[in-house]
């Protein structure tokens, strides 16, 4: 449990230091959209791309149990999405941003390193097939949940072909093809894509020193928010899972990752589409760092 506390506290640590730097003037709101462009463009489809470019893949046969597994969180996850914010105390143009941090954890930034330090490095192979399904829906129903206004979502059939889209089914291709790129390819995306971490927790850090320090913590429906985020929704697919009969193992480690704060990629979305930025700077703010107690918590229950 140590372990998984100091790999949060680490994070936390990078988004005081957006936070320090906006302060200083180093980082300001054209800034961190120009940033926010060249992680969504370039070093968020390498990362996609690196975490299958190891020297080892899991077992094909479990790629297909993985996926449905994830596939179903998901269904899961969205539906809540758009039925729980209705009865949540916020306007109705804000309910795209709420069921963005509903349906969406930090699994790419946060959740490898956790599920790493609890299961095993080994784990982090079916930790990146079960998020399959969120970096794919991510880039369609995120951007819809935060680019609709006044209630009305807008579905943009170009976020099918941008380059994270992209970059997933090619990750995908690989993982059931098995093909395991030379070195001259897959270093330059990993190189890319180690920059996405510190990039995205810099923002977020820097949209937080906007906001003042007293409404993040004022807001009741942020708090009602990271509870279902952190706890009670987890708990809800653990005991389906159970139900179900899932795998104990890919159970566990799909709970886990559904545990995960607020969603980075949220900060960067409404920094682009210029709307919600301050709910969603509050709502990764309260996840991030509540999840220093709620995700050791949580894996007293698995």
């Amino acid at each position: 449990m140590d372990a998984i506390v100091t790999q949060m506290i680490i994070l936390f640590i990078l988004v005081i230091i957006g936070y320090y730097l906006s302060k200083k003037k180093m980082m300001d709101a054209d800034f961190d959209r120009k940033l926010s462009g060249l992680v969504i463009n370039v070093t968020c489809p390498s990362l996609i791309l690196s975490s299958v470019m190891g020297d080892t893949l899991p077992d094909r046969k479990l790629i297909l149990p993985l996926l449905i597994v994830g596939f179903v969180t998901y269904v899961l996850l969205i539906g809540a999405a758009f039925l729980l914010p209705r009865y949540l105390p916020v306007k109705s143009s804000d309910r795209g941003i709420y069921s963005f941090m509903l349906a969406f954890g930090n699994v790419g930034f946060i959740g490898y390193p956790i599920v790493a330090s609890i299961f095993g490095p080994s784990a982090v192979f079916y930790a990146s097939i079960l998020n399959f399904p969120s970096t794919l829906l991510i880039f369609v129903f995120g951007t819809l949940f935060i680019s609709g206004g006044q209630g009305k979502m807008r579905f943009d059939w170009r976020t099918l072909y941008c380059p994270a889209m992209i970059a997933s089914y090619l990750s995908i291709l690989i993982v059931v093809t098995g093909w395991v790129p030379p070195r001259v390819i897959s270093t330059p995306f990993i190189l890319l894509g180690n920059v996405t971490v510190p990039a995205a927790l810099l923002i977020i850090g820097s949209s937080i020193a906007r906001v003042p320090i007293r409404r993040m913590f004022g807001n009741t429906a942020i708090y009602l928010m990271s509870v279902l985020r952190l706890m009670l929704v987890p708990l809800l697919i653990l005991y389906l899972s159970r139900l179900c009969q899932v795998d104990e193992t890919i159970a566990n480690i799909n709970v886990v990752l559904a545990a995960m704060p607020v969603a980075s990629y949220g900060t960067l979305f409404c920094i682009q589409y210029q709307r919600g930025e301050v709910i969603m700077a509050e709502g990764t703010f309260l996840t991030t760092l509540l999840s220093v107690l709620s995700i050791p918590l949580l894996t007293m229950f698995l």
